[in-house]
């Protein structure tokens, strides 16, 4: 099933300043909460689309992208293309609903409130650099990164042992700390993440000695990353979940990958069409004949007439890249030039100017007129 268009998802137009993007959100989050909708499916899935727009729309940076490539530009939505999930949504969007005193996304049922703060790794960033082939075709590319991962001796905790923490007395393990202020509209109240225990719920009271209580351990992974036909410069994509670890438990950052694009020794790229300048002989481009130009399938003929001009342009249609999360291809556009020679002999500029310089000259009555150039063609390849 395709994924709907994200300014539909949000109902806003595509010129929509930040804060009209901010306010859909808010508006959409509110009406499919879980704590609003308890049991139902279908507004969870529309949660859960919302908060994708959001996060795509409400940066700069994606928005660009989304609106240049549509979802592929994103990695396919999702945080970055893996999928969202209830706890990656609370942990990041919390803050749209501060200013409305529900304390996150806790305030409809106190359920989610009352839960410990998720927190998510850094991202990593690796370029990546692409032959056209490659974009042509789409690639699988094996990228090796080093990256700090989850302690295998202490799981991520950055405890020693089942005895190595202890539950926090400021928050009781719940991770927040509520409080409740008096305002103008009644008393509110209001979580944030534990002051103590830094919302994980838990004090380390004996640090694991190979992470030394940090959760956390610097290793090296080879990682597989499947690049979609028809990517450019400067487009960035995301795998989900391979980036660094986070600090005594959490969610994994994101692997984000730029796009880098190799020239290509004959043909020059314009978004989805290809550019090559074909250098005829003045034989050539006289007489006409069967050329071959290059293409990134292969060679292809093409048929120049007799008395091409240069500058003429030759379009063979589909031959050019694909277009991203698209059907469509563009085209090879062939600019025709003719080459003309700087040095020419005694014997060869003689031969030239008695052609071009005597209006009354013709060829050889033994000869015709095709074998007098054939004749000539030395002169100008």
């Amino acid at each position: 099933m395709s994924k709907r268009d994200y300014y539909e998802v949000l109902e806003v137009q595509k010129n929509a300043s930040a804060d009209d993007i901010k306010k859909a959100y808010r508006k959409q989050a509110m009406k499919f909460h879980p704590d609003r909708n308890p049991g139902d499916k279908a507004a969870e899935e529309n949660f859960k689309e919302a908060a994708e727009a959001y996060e795509v729309l409400s940066d700069n940076q994606k928005r660009a992208r989304y609106d240049q490539y549509g979802h592929a530009g994103v990695g396919g939505g999702g945080f970055s293309g893996g999928g969202m999930n209830m706890e990656d949504i609370f942990s990041h969007f919390g803050d749209v609903f501060s200013d409305m005193g529900f304390g996150g996304f806790g305030g409809f049922g106190g359920g989610r409130g009352s839960s410990q703060r998720v927190t998510k790794g850094a991202n990593l960033r690796v370029k990546v650099k692409l032959t056209l082939e490659e974009i042509n075709n789409g690639v699988e590319k094996k990228i090796k990164v080093n990256k700090y991962v989850s302690c295998k001796s202490c799981s991520g905790s950055g405890a020693e042992g089942n005895s190595g923490h202890e539950t926090c007395r400021n928050c009781n393990g719940s991770g927040m700390e509520t409080r409740i202020t008096n305002t103008i509209l009644g008393r509110m109240q209001t979580s944030s993440p534990c002051s103590h225990c830094g919302g994980t719920g838990k004090i380390i009271t004996r640090k694991c000695t190979t992470c030394h209580g940090e959760g956390i351990v610097q290793e090296s992974e080879t990682i597989s990353i499947n690049i979609p036909a028809g990517v450019g410069e400067g487009m960035q994509l995301s795998v989900s979940g391979k980036g660094n670890a986070p600090r005594r438990g959490g969610v994994n950052g994101d692997l984000l990958v730029l796009i880098s694009e190799e020239n290509h020794p004959e043909l020059i790229r314009d978004g989805t069409d290809l550019f090559y300048n074909l250098f005829l002989t003045i034989p050539e481009a006289i007489l006409g004949g069967s050329i071959e130009v290059p293409s990134l399938e292969g060679k292809l003929k093409i048929k120049i007439d007799p008395g091409t001009q240069p500058g003429k342009i030759f379009r063979l249609r589909g031959k050019g890249l694909p277009e991203v999360n698209s059907y469509g291809r563009g085209d090879l556009l062939v600019n025709i030039n003719v080459w003309i020679p700087k040095n020419l002999n005694k014997e060869d500029k003689k031969l030239f100017e008695k052609f071009v310089g005597n209006p009354a000259f013709t060829p050889n009555p033994d000869n015709s007129e095709k074998t007098f150039f054939q004749r000539m063609r030395g002169i100008f390849e």
